[in-house]
């Protein structure tokens, strides 16, 4: 199956440009090191599963129909990300580097990223604009060319937000020692979930 150029390209601008997934995995990278890094780009593209799952099988129609379904996750998105938010101000100057090294602190982090994701509505609305696009009219399975550009944009994801991440961590050892840092960059990434869970929640689809 031929996999056009055009797919590639317009897949890694939309990974690439900075969104809430982005953002969760920059920040555990900055404050919790690398491993937490990878968690939160594993947790956030297991959190793309669902909304190419549901734009295959033509579900995200359904929900793109239902006024009151769509309005219902977005704000459910919306509520959590404003959790995030609440949850990293209230932990600002108080943060312990390093707390989520264990498997379970691991599994937490991979947790929230899926929740980020899968509470985006948006996301189904997008993969079923997006994908058929690519799927070619002379496919034998358009079915099936749609699962394998899903994988792809799936490892693609994957491989930009790690990264991201493994980036954020360079840096992270100069911040690690200045708590003005650290607060600083606390206060503003709970203001930007802030601002997207508003922002969720206020526009339109």
């Amino acid at each position: 199956m031929h996999i056009s150029a055009e797919f590639l390209l317009t897949s890694l601008v939309v990974v690439l440009i900075p969104g809430t997934g982005v953002i969760y995995t920059v920040s555990n990278g900055l404050f919790l090191g690398w491993r937490a890094s990878i968690g939160a780009a594993i947790g956030c593209t297991a959190g793309i599963i669902p909304h190419l799952t549901a734009s295959i099988f033509g579900l995200s129609a359904i929900l793109h129909m239902s006024a009151l379904a769509f309005q219902l996750i977005k704000f459910a998105g919306a509520a959590y990300l404003l959790y995030l938010a609440w949850m990293m101000w209230r932990e600002t100057g108080s943060l312990a580097f390093n707390s989520y090294e264990s498997s379970a602190g691991l599994w937490r982090i991979i947790k929230r990223g899926f929740l980020i994701n899968i509470l985006n509505p948006k996301l189904s609305i997008f993969f079923l604009a997006f994908l058929p696009l690519f799927v070619s009219p002379e496919a034998a399975s358009p079915t099936l060319q749609m699962i394998i550009l899903s994988v792809l944009f799936m490892l693609m994801t994957l491989v930009i937000f790690i990264l991201y991440g493994i980036s954020a961590n360079g840096v992270r050892s100069y911040v690690v020692n200045s708590p003005r840092i650290v607060t600083g960059l606390q206060r503003t990434f709970a203001l930007t979930f802030a601002a997207l869970g508003f922002k969720l929640a206020l526009t339109d689809r």
